[in-house]
């Protein structure tokens, strides 16, 4: 076709009449530049109103109906609610901090920083005999800060650091420890998103053949990620939004805004091959990609509404948030993809044209051949391919069944950090639970704590415990509880289970005294517990409603209980994966648990994610059916052919970008990044090209029957292409 064709046909183009999608495409290639400057300024108006309020995001952590919970309400109506938190300052001397020149060297160290911004009061180490170990080699000095830890402006927790490192020198060495400290070690995800993009970039050059085009889905997941995040900020002020859901917003945004774009630039790069003008392609495109993208998107916001099921409150921010970043990647891609094809749509015309020209000048097979011989193969010997990819998944998925929730402490940071460094001191001076102590609360006056005190004393897995401290009130008290293990450790586990069942209730038998666990240990196994509880509840609905969904879109039974199925299958290969990695400390990795929340996360976005790639595999599937002879052989072999290449690519560029943030220092963005990336090979290579297939083969004409009842009450909606964007695409034609 030649350029002045292509005029003559874009001056006399026929009326293109559909559905939605094609309304939409049609508006936005129509009027292209109205629809990126509404982009651009959406964009920027955002950013704008962002850069004036700024952020105020909160961790809320409260679980109501959990011990520690109750613990920590009993000291706040008693006095004791804190209104900050503190850091410590380790110090160590191999000849004694008790040393004159030593000892003067940290006190008028500890006279600076007690004058720095934020800065309450603070503890020399030398004001209690507690502080410093029994060798006299280290000890702390408690810094109480004005503000809790997540408030702490990093600027000055680094101004107490730099103060503490002034005393180095001759033998002492000064870190810094708490949760404020570890902020010092953490950096941003740049690095991270920056090479992921580098990546998808390069994949995406290798499949289209130039730059321009290659660009095009990267931008989608720019502008989406970035206007969703900019509202975020804004919206920080009015909803509880953790500090972390950022970072997960723009791991996901990307992934999906590429993803998505891709999906449907690859239909419109083939309606262009075939013939089309570049309206009709973008239309057509639209009409048929589009649909699938919209139902993939549907998938994925349900999923990840079904954490509001939990009840955690920085969880449901976080999934609110997720689900507000793909609502904004979808209609990015279904209105300014279709503006940015209407820019570059001849050009994109002429180079595919070429490019399809020279590739058959030089006798190459035609695109799809190589995936419709490997669906032709499947089909031959299904059984075996079924029966070989489960196990391999099974097998991966185990290790899951093993797997332990709780939270990172600075125990599981980088060896070179501040609060790594910290941590590892107080373990060697004092005992690994001196890093993560529990708190028992006693409602009942001294002599209950008294009685506490010594209880717990001589109670197996308790390496000491604190002299009870009474609240302003004098109508309760707290004691310090260190275990002999780390706070990361099962033992530390298993000792809050056995004070909470065996040792207190007991002695609340005895005296009548209320003994409650609480503390920052107790409250992450209370958390981990909360989840696991909720999880069967949250499965039920996410999966549930996929079901729905996918009956109506594909109009079976069969093909959604399979796509249930072979999604979970997928995650629990990741859990697994995750667990030997980051619990088993597999390549090297610290060992440590698994985030507690970390799991119903990757759930979430991966069954969402998963079932992209199987609607747009089985409505093309389902596509050829219709077309065919209704021989459901031929039209697996040509749905993968049509969808193999796209789905292969869209997974590896899902792959890069979520496995890039095994660059962050953030643990919980090393493990979510890690199991997606899992998920998402697993599900794009052995799933959809071999299992898919196999399961189809064997389903053969049973896998779209639906009982007529059930088609009675179900909504009809068409997922393949209306017939009038094909009459539209043929009229174009002639």
């Amino acid at each position: 076709m030649t350029l002045t064709e292509l005029d003559r046909k874009e001056s006399i183009r026929p009326p293109l009449r559909g559905g939605v999608f094609v309304r939409v495409a049609g508006w936005a290639h129509h009027h292209r530049w109205l629809a990126l400057i509404l982009w651009v300024a959406v964009l920027g108006g955002v950013w704008g109103v962002a850069s004036v309020t700024g952020d105020d995001y909160r961790n809320d952590f409260s679980l109501p109906g959990t011990e520690s919970q109750q613990a920590a309400d009993l000291l706040e109506r008693h006095g004791a609610a804190r209104a900050g938190d503190t850091v410590g300052i380790v110090l160590h001397d191999a000849g004694g901090l008790r040393r004159p020149g030593v000892q003067r060297r940290v006190t008028a160290m500890l006279d600076d920083v007690a004058g720095l911004p934020k800065v309450g009061q603070v503890r020399s180490p030398y004001q209690d005999a507690a502080a410093i170990s029994e060798d006299g080699t280290i000890g702390y000095a408690t810094v109480m800060l004005d503000v809790p830890s997540q408030d702490m402006p990093k600027a000055d927790t680094q101004r107490i650091f730099d103060a503490a490192q002034k005393a180095e020198g001759d033998g002492l060495r000064a870190e810094l420890g708490g949760e404020a400290a570890r902020l010092l070690g953490e950096g941003g995800t740049g690095a991270a998103e920056g090479m992921g993009l580098l990546a998808a970039l390069v994949i995406l050059v290798l499949m289209f053949g130039t730059v321009v085009a290659a660009g095009l889905p990267i931008i989608i997941g720019l502008f989406a990620v970035g206007s969703t995040v900019g509202a975020i900020v804004v919206a920080s002020h009015v909803f509880t939004i953790a500090d972390w859901t950022p970072p997960v917003m723009i791991l996901v945004g990307l992934g999906v805004g590429i993803d998505y774009a891709l999906l449907i630039f690859a239909r419109y790069r083939a309606e262009l091959v075939g013939g089309a003008d570049p309206e009709a392609a973008t239309v057509n495109a639209m009409d048929a990609a589009g649909r699938s993208v919209f139902f993939a998107g549907c998938t994925v916001i349900l999923a990840l509404l079904g954490l509001v099921a939990f009840g955690l409150g920085s969880l449901q921010g976080m999934a609110l948030s997720v689900a507000l970043t793909v609502l904004v990647t979808m209609l990015a891609a279904l209105t300014l993809l279709p503006a940015l094809l209407g820019v570059f749509g001849r050009r994109f015309a002429r180079q595919f044209a070429r490019r399809a020209g020279r590739r058959e000048a030089k006798g190459r097979a035609a695109e799809g051949t190589h995936w419709r011989r490997l669906a032709g193969l499947v089909q031959r010997r299904p059984l075996a391919a079924l029966l070989a990819a489960g196990v391999l998944l099974g097998a991966l998925a185990f290790p899951a069944l093993g797997m332990r929730l709780g939270f990172s402490d600075a125990g599981s940071d980088a060896s070179g950090t501040t609060g790594r460094q910290a941590y590892d001191l107080l373990s060697k001076g004092f005992g690994p639970g001196f890093n993560g102590p529990l708190l028992v609360v006693t409602d009942g006056g001294p002599d209950a704590a008294a009685a506490a005190a010594r209880a717990l004393a001589g109670t197996p897995g308790v390496q000491a415990t604190g002299a009870p401290v009474p609240t302003p009130d004098g109508g309760a008290a707290t004691v310090l509880v260190f275990p002999t293990s780390a706070p990361q450790d099962r033992e530390t586990s298993r000792l809050v289970g056995a004070l909470r069942d065996d040792v207190l209730p007991g002695l609340s038998a005895r005296n009548g005294a209320t003994y409650l666990v609480g503390g920052s240990t107790a409250a992450a196994e209370d958390y981990s517990g909360k989840v696991a509880d909720r999880l069967p509840l949250f499965m039920a609905i996410v999966v549930g409603f996929s079901l729905i969904l996918l009956m109506v879109v594909f109009r079976s039974v069969l093909v959604p209980l399979k796509a249930a199925l072979l999604n979970l299958l997928s995650i629990g290969a990741a859990l697994g994966a995750m667990t030997l990695v980051f619990q088993d400390g597999w390549f090297g990795v610290e060992p440590g648990p698994i985030v507690a929340y970390l799991p119903v996360l990757v759930f979430a976005i991966v069954f969402g994610l998963s079932m992209d790639y199987e609607i747009f595999l089985i409505s093309r599937i389902r596509e050829e059916w219709t077309r065919s002879p209704h021989d459901p052989s031929h039209a697996v072999r040509e749905g993968l052919a049509h969808t193999g290449a796209v789905i292969t690519a869209a997974g590896a560029i899902m792959v890069v970008i979520f496995g890039a943030f095994m660059l962050s220092p953030d643990r919980l963005l090393q493990q979510a990044g890690f199991g997606m990336a899992v998920a998402i090979l697993v599900d794009a290579v052995v799933i959809r090209c071999l299992i898919v297939p196999a399961a189809m083969e064997l389903m053969g004409r049973r896998a779209w029957w639906l009982p007529a009842p059930l088609a009675r009450l179900l909504p009809r909606l068409e997922i393949e292409a209306a017939p009038s964007a094909r009459t539209a695409m043929d009229e174009s034609r002639a």
